[in-house]
């Protein structure tokens, strides 16, 4: 369903220490870095149009308790706890350590609060 995303942070330092961190536990690749910008992912074209991409912005920081939040897919529960842990270890929050939720019998999902506070999450949908 989706093609790119597109957030903002007010310390990239910080955002790329954590994104960094999330991104190589999920397998993503880092493709861009300036002052004020990171890419994760591929972009999409013509010849792979199942890519995904996320560039992250400096800018403001979300409003507190923003029910708004990305989701990551991670190809084994494994690597949902792996990201979790990076995330936190790189300055990231728990919203939400890895286990099961109720959305489906095999939902295993983490959820972490990047340094701005951004929701953060990674699902694994396989039922081991």
């Amino acid at each position: 369903m989706l093609d790119h995303v597109s957030i903002t942070v007010s310390d990239i330092a910080a955002a790329e220490r954590f994104y960094d961190a999330i991104m190589q536990a999920l397998g993503v690749v880092k493709v861009g870095r300036r002052e004020d910008f990171l890419g994760f992912g591929e972009r999409a074209c013509a010849a792979y149009p199942e890519r995904v991409y996320i560039a992250i912005y400096l800018g403001p920081k979300p409003e507190p308790d923003s029910r708004r939040h990305w989701c990551f897919k991670a190809r084994s529960r494994a690597q949902v706890d792996t990201f979790w842990h990076a995330g936190i270890a790189a300055g990231g929050t728990d919203d939400g350590s890895p286990g099961l939720r109720d959305y489906h019998p095999s939902y295993y999902a983490a959820f972490l609060r990047d340094p701005d506070g951004n929701r953060i999450e990674a699902v694994c949908h396989q039922p081991v």
